[in-house]
């Protein structure tokens, strides 16, 4: 459902670019044409072969971006959470989706820009130019981090390392505590880790029990980030 259009109005996107990378005026985006859209929990923002001319930016809820293998199998690539920007690769002139965003949260509204706008407006500011190779930059970077953890890493520490980059990304500090809104199954973290559901409980289960975290449906609270190793 298309909720209203923004023609000229960028603070939302400035908002996402924020959090992505480091700050840009919001005169680098004041010409930037939007809409906004709100998604039901399970609904599908794109899908895999579909045209690649549109980014986004979560103003409020979670979204999925994710695969399906040769055998039927769903691959996480990512989980995003509000100020996030994803479809991205559009911007690097991919023209067709490679994979599919699907909402995690009910009434998840998501900013909607079209890739030759975002260009065009690009081409004329620097910093906004600077910025798109920024977001590029650090969605190779994350993937190459991920790659580098899952060949020399063990499948405990993978977990680990996973809750540490959830925590500094999303977190919210309580004094020495990490508090972390969880949106992600068992099944969601073995697929971004590369290790089994199972090892995703037991390494989930046995940080519990020594109280390093305690975890439910919709939280995830670190007690202390330096005994999360």
């Amino acid at each position: 459902m298309i909720i209203e259009k923004n023609i000229g109005n960028s603070n939302d996107l400035l908002t996402g670019f924020r959090n992505t990378a480091e700050m840009v005026t919001e005169d680098a985006l004041s010409n930037v044409a939007s809409i906004t859209k709100e998604f039901s929990k399970d609904e599908l923002v794109y899908e895999n072969g579909h045209v690649s001319d549109k980014i986004y930016l979560i103003e409020e809820g979670s979204v999925k971006i994710a695969k399906t293998d040769s055998s039927g199998k769903e691959v996480v690539k990512a989980i995003l959470n509000t100020g996030n920007v994803f479809g991205e690769k559009a911007l690097s002139g991919d023209r067709v989706r490679a994979e599919y965003a699907q909402v995690v949260t009910a009434d998840t509204r998501v900013k909607v820009f079209m890739v030759e706008d975002v260009l065009q407006a690009s081409r004329q500011n620097a910093q906004l130019n600077q910025k798109v190779i920024d977001i590029l930059a650090k969605k190779l970077e994350g993937l190459e981090k991920r790659l580098e953890s899952i060949t020399s890493k063990d499948s405990r520490t993978r977990v680990v390392d996973f809750l540490r980059d959830l925590a500094l990304e999303n977190g919210q500090k309580v004094g020495f505590e990490t508090l972390i809104k969880n949106n992600f199954t068992h099944k969601d973290i073995a697929s971004l880790t590369g290790t089994s559901r199972q090892t995703v409980t037991t390494t989930l289960n046995h940080l519990k029990e020594k109280n390093i975290i305690n975890f439910d449906r919709r939280r995830i609270l670190i007690r202390d980030m330096d005994l999360l190793v």
